[in-house]
């Protein structure tokens, strides 16, 4: 977390998209030379991308209006699909003699959150290559406005991602948030007020990475040294999966001993002591006594999914440091500016619960165990890594180096919003709530183990 967590901010403001061409052609001269320098990734495959150049077509042939739903696994996703529309897409409707308008380009929503953490270049760039800002822990009218608007009425088609955030697993897909769905329907609507024709779609994306080759050694250095960070002997055996995973379970099980005796002491909870409990259940008992750890100072009741949870926490604890209530900091008296600091300062404190569990919401226990390949090894150890880094004190960010990686991208089936208007008319949640699940099932469809070629 930036610096500015510990002191009182004005409040978030609505970044609004100001897509400028110039930017984006400057972005698809740098792009892919930052992920070739600065990213192991050093392939992107897609397939089924065919899909997209029709679709593409038809949004400029004023057709259809579509959004992209994408998983989103990795920080790199953006990334990667970037080249999808840039170079994937162009590329395939000149096999198919297609002729496509240029640029093409999607707009996109973005967490406002990711400028705090990326810096003050994400800032200006992320508008001018045409996104548009979402508070995701409350009711943003203004970001929900403005994308709401770009989906109707924005030269581009629109792309998001329905979990909100990643969650570090490329086979396991998080609970999506409902805003996806609702947004489509909202799209129907405008077009139907302003007696527009066009079909709308939601096209969801697969993602998926691959480490090129299965380094063992670097991965059980990784274990070696967390192992060393917690204390524990550490066991030198050689590095094949038969020996480290083992091993990772000890670590895991050193860590809920760990966590489960700090909250039991420090945050006075109270945690039953069984030792035969298998790992997934502390592990859940463990993230939602965290939560409510930082619920009780916010005031905030439980409800809803551990993502949900997160979300909520999250946005009251920026409500406490960017102030919407302090209508000009500058004239506040120094004595107000300290105790306006003071709840700054608690309020992050309090978030770093909520940090530690937003890692291990899609973590079931049982990752490893169902299909212990390399890749899977590599997330949960990328993972127990983060919080390790967390408990440290260090920068979660930037993760230990595995070996390069294939991105691996599939294009869905789209899905028409526009025939399910009915039962949207008959029943507002049961249709949304139709549509989120049908889009969850066809990003897990498109998330299951791949064979390495």
């Amino acid at each position: 977390m930036p610096n500015s967590m510990t002191n009182v901010q004005p409040p978030l403001e609505f970044i609004p998209p100001d897509f400028q061409s110039g930017v984006l052609k400057l972005s698809q001269w740098i792009f892919p030379w930052w992920i070739r320098f600065k990213t192991p990734i050093t392939e992107i495959q897609a397939e089924n991308v065919e899909q997209l150049v029709e679709l593409y077509q038809q949004f400029q042939q004023e057709k259809v209006r579509f959004m992209l739903a994408f998983r989103h696994p990795n920080p790199d996703d953006p990334l990667s699909i970037s080249q999808l529309f840039w170079r994937k897409i162009p590329q395939q409707a000149k096999k198919q003699g297609i002729a496509l308008k240029s640029p093409v380009h999607a707009h996109f929503m973005y967490d406002r959150g990711i400028p705090l953490w990326a810096g003050n270049y994400v800032t200006w760039l992320f508008p001018k290559l045409g996104g548009t800002s979402i508070l995701r822990g409350k009711l943003d009218r203004q970001g929900l406005r403005s994308a709401r608007n770009l989906f109707v009425n924005g030269r581009f088609p629109i792309a998001a991602a329905p979990e909100g955030a990643t969650n570090g697993l490329n086979h396991q897909v998080s609970p999506l948030e409902p805003g996806i769905a609702q947004l489509g329907f909202w799209c129907v609507e405008d077009l139907q007020k302003a007696q527009r024709s066009e079909e709308v779609l939601i096209v969801p994306l697969g993602i998926q990475y691959h480490y090129i080759r299965d380094n063992w050694q670097a991965l059980a250095q990784v274990l070696t040294q967390m192992e060393a960070d917690c204390g524990l002997t550490t066991n030198n055996s050689q590095p094949i999966p038969s020996s480290l995973y083992p091993r990772l379970i000890s670590l895991g099980n050193y860590l809920l001993d760990l966590m489960e005796n700090f909250y039991r002491q420090y945050y006075h909870q109270h945690i039953p002591t069984d030792q035969t409990e298998e790992l997934p259940i502390r592990l859940q008992r463990l993230l939602d006594i965290a939560l409510q750890v930082a619920e009780s100072y916010f005031a905030i009741k439980p409800k809803g999914s551990l993502t949900e949870r997160c979300r909520r926490i999250e946005q009251t604890g920026w409500d406490c440091i960017y102030r919407e209530d302090i209508k000009d900091l500058e004239a506040l008296s120094p004595v107000e500016r300290g105790l306006a600091r003071r709840v700054a300062e608690e309020a992050s404190l309090r978030m770093w619960h909520m940090r530690l569990v937003e890692s291990f919401v899609a973590v079931s226990g049982k990752y490893v165990q169902e299909n212990p390949t390399f890749d899977r090894f590599a997330e949960i150890t990328i993972i127990a890594w983060t919080m390790i880094t967390r408990l440290k004190g260090g920068n979660p960010s930037q993760t230990p180096y595995l070996g390069k990686r294939r991105v691996q991208m599939t294009v869905g089936e789209p899905i028409s919003i526009s025939q399910r208007w009915s039962d949207y008319k008959a029943s507002r949640r049961q249709a949304v709530e139709n549509l989120t699940q049908t889009l969850q099932a066809a990003l897990e469809k498109m998330s299951q183990p791949e064979s390495k070629p």
